[in-house]
């Protein structure tokens, strides 16, 4: 799932470690929510947001997936 992590993390001034210890999850969860090897739940996600004073559809463009979602997945792509 594309994201603005990295643009909002930045623009605040704070580092992956950081924004991982506000959260409660490593820097390397942060990196890899950022590089979209990881989606995060919807908790952390909303933990994200918030730290950014922000909500969740800012952030997580859900739109801008290629993968499918789960309900895609289990009905087959139909």
């Amino acid at each position: 799932m594309k994201n603005k992590i990295k643009q909002f993390r930045e623009h605040l001034g704070i580092t992956q470690e950081q924004l991982g210890k506000l959260v409660g999850v490593s820097r390397q969860a942060i990196n890899a929510i950022e590089t979209e090897k990881f989606e995060p739940s919807i908790w952390l996600a909303y933990d994200i947001a918030k730290v950014f004073n922000s909500n969740i559809e800012e952030i997580f463009l859900f739109e801008e997936s290629k993968r499918k979602s789960r309900a895609e997945q289990s009905r087959g792509g139909i």
